[in-house]
């Protein structure tokens, strides 16, 4: 049994060729749209509709096995790394996006004043920048 078969049973998931193919997909790593996780699902199997991808991807997230972020001015996108409440980084010239390690320890990493009655169990933070290749482009276009 492979790994994605594992993952998938332990979770209480059917094992199907689009769920194994979107796993593998996220697990060669990135932040994606749905729209290349498609691309490449297709590159695997010989036919999938995109709506069944968007299904696999919400049935996987709920399972906690990827994970949907959506910065601001961007389409959904989504990861294999999930349940650690890591963060991110956004460059504002291309769009790149990297992952942080949570910023002061266990989480929710960020503690508010007041939770107003919630158990606070996780934080969603997006830093945003330049990357390295936009920081040289705006070096050299000044």
């Amino acid at each position: 049994m492979s790994t994605g078969e594992e993952l998938l049973r332990s979770r209480g998931l059917r094992v199907t060729r689009p769920r194994l193919a979107v796993l593998d997909v996220l697990a060669d790593g990135g932040h994606l749209e749905v729209d290349e996780i498609t691309r490449r699902v297709r590159e695997r199997l010989d036919s999938v509709s995109t709506q069944a991808v968007y299904d696999v991807l919400a049935a996987l997230s709920r399972a906690g096995l990827s994970r949907r972020i959506e910065p601001a001015g961007s389409p959904a996108r989504y990861e294999a790394r999930a349940g650690d409440n890591h963060h991110h980084v956004v460059c504002r010239g291309c769009g790149e996006i990297a992952d942080i390690d949570c910023a002061t320890g266990s989480a929710p990493c960020l503690a508010p004043d007041t939770a107003h009655g919630f158990e606070v169990d996780e934080a969603e933070v997006t830093f945003w920048g330049l990357c390295p290749t936009c920081q040289t482009r705006r070096l050299v276009d000044d």
